[in-house]
Order: C-alpha cells, then structure tokens, then sequence
C-alpha cells in the first residue's frame, strides 16, 4: 500500500506546480520549500525538533533553513502553499479520472488514516490534526501524507531500535544500491560518509570494501518487516476487501505521479508493481 499512496503525497516535491506554489508565498528555492512545507504541522519549529523527526539530514542542512523561512512564510501561509501545490499538481495527473473514483479513493484513504495510531508518532500525529480538506483531491493528498508520516516515524523507531544513526542508514541505503547522489543533499561529509561506513564494516554490516553482508541484509530486513508491522493496523482495519478496493483506485493516480517523480528518487519509492 505504501507504493500506492505514497506517490500521492511526493508530487509536493517532484511537481512544477507544487514547487510554484511554495514560491508564491516567498520560499524559493527547493529546501525552503521543502524544510517549511514538511515541518509547518510542527507549528513555527526551531532546528532541534526537526532535525530529530525528519532523522536522516545532517543537522546544520536543517539549521540553514529553519528558523529562517518563518520569515518568508508562516507556518500557515507554508500549509496552505502544500496543499494548493499538490492538488494542483494531483489535478493535472489525473484530469481523465471521474470524480466519483477520487471521491471513493479520498473516502477509503481518510478511513485508513483516521485508524493511524498517533501516539509517537510525531509527524505523523502533527498531519492528522490538520483541518480536512473541503475538495476530494486535497482530502486524497492529506490522508496520504498522514499516513506516509506516520508510516515514516514508525521507520525511524525501527533504525533507532536497531542503534543506526542517520547517516549510517544513509550510507547503507547507498551500499544496497540507492544512488548516493541522490542523498549528499543532506548534508553529510564526506569524512562523516567514510567513518559511518567504517562503523558499518565494524559491526559486520559491510565488508571492508563496502559491499553488503548477508548479516547486514537480513538485519535491515528486520528493521522493514518492524516498519511494516508498525504500520500495519490502518490496513488491518479497513480489511482486506476495501484495502484490495484502495489499492486499485490509488493505482492510476501513482502511476501518474511516477511520471514527474525520479526513477533514482531520493525517497527510494520503487517503481510501482501491479
């Protein structure tokens, strides 16, 4: 399901209307956009909490961009600039879709994120205490950004469970084959790139030349099935028959999205499979 819902809610970063409408209210540039859109259900937050939640930036990456771009845009006026962007780019993707499919799809979505656990789940909590939206698409776009927060905070307990620190997932989310291009925007050094792969080798993560081990690969395995388990109940309570329903009404509108988001993604979203 997460390959369905979660090309909804990544147009925000991919789109060209998503990225005007940041711009419109004075953040240009793509990390102000995107440090003020993703933290704004945080209310105006200094760097710490941030830099906690969103887990994988290098913390002066984040202290570049906030408490700065409060003074270009509240975190109101950023919540609103999100969400215009995004049904506006979702409405571009999907124009030959009827209503009544994106009225069902938002339906079915709100019904799986109102069944999302809040309780640490810090970003994930911070969107569903956001108003509801009046049109089906903005509906659409919140409850899956709900649910791929609170899905997301799930994932970051799991690294934290298993002693991972950011930039250590980085560097093996690289070694598995994730274009490290792809993620020095974050911030890291270089040195801080070396000495995380040099801890990962220590631990019999990485040979010393940096390939996965068959330990390292079954431990990040771990860590998925508890990011998954932890984000399993909103499944387990729509059930199987509107969950198989869901998945068939997201797949034209994720499929439209891959058009504007990067096969090389720095989200590491998968090409979607029927």
């Amino acid at each position: 399901m997460w390959t369905h819902y979660e090309p909804v809610h990544a147009v925000t970063y991919f789109h060209p209307r998503a990225r005007a409408a940041f711009e419109a209210v004075g953040l240009r540039g793509f990390w102000r956009g995107y440090f003020a859109g993703r933290a704004a259900p945080l209310g105006p937050a200094e760097p710490a909490p941030v830099i906690a939640a969103f887990f994988s930036f290098a913390p002066h990456t984040v202290a570049r961009a906030l408490p700065a771009v409060w003074r270009l845009a509240t975190p109101q006026e950023a919540l609103r600039a999100r969400l215009t962007g995004a049904v506006q780019a979702l409405a571009e993707l999907t124009y030959q879709l009827p209503e009544s499919h994106l009225v069902e799809a938002a339906e079915l979505l709100e019904a799986a994120a109102a069944e999302a656990e809040p309780a640490g789940r810090v970003l994930g909590a911070a969107n569903a205490a956001l108003p509801r939206g009046e049109y089906p698409l903005a509906r659409l776009w919140q409850a899956a950004t709900t649910l791929r927060e609170q899905r997301g905070d799930g994932h970051v307990a799991a690294l934290v469970a298993a002693d991972l620190d950011p930039v250590e997932t980085l560097a093996w989310r690289a070694a598995v084959g994730m274009s490290p291009l792809n993620l020095l925007g974050r911030g890291w050094t270089e040195e801080q790139w070396a000495a995380a792969r040099t801890r990962l080798a220590g631990r019999g993560w990485l040979t010393p030349d940096g390939e996965p081990t068959e330990q390292g690969l079954a431990r990040f395995e771990a860590i998925e099935d508890a990011t998954d388990a932890a984000a399993a109940r909103p499944w387990r309570t729509l059930g199987p028959e509107r969950t198989e329903r869901l998945r068939e009404l997201l797949e034209p509108i994720a499929l439209a999205g891959h058009t504007v988001i990067p096969e090389g993604n720095p989200i590491g979203l998968p090409a979607l499979r029927s």
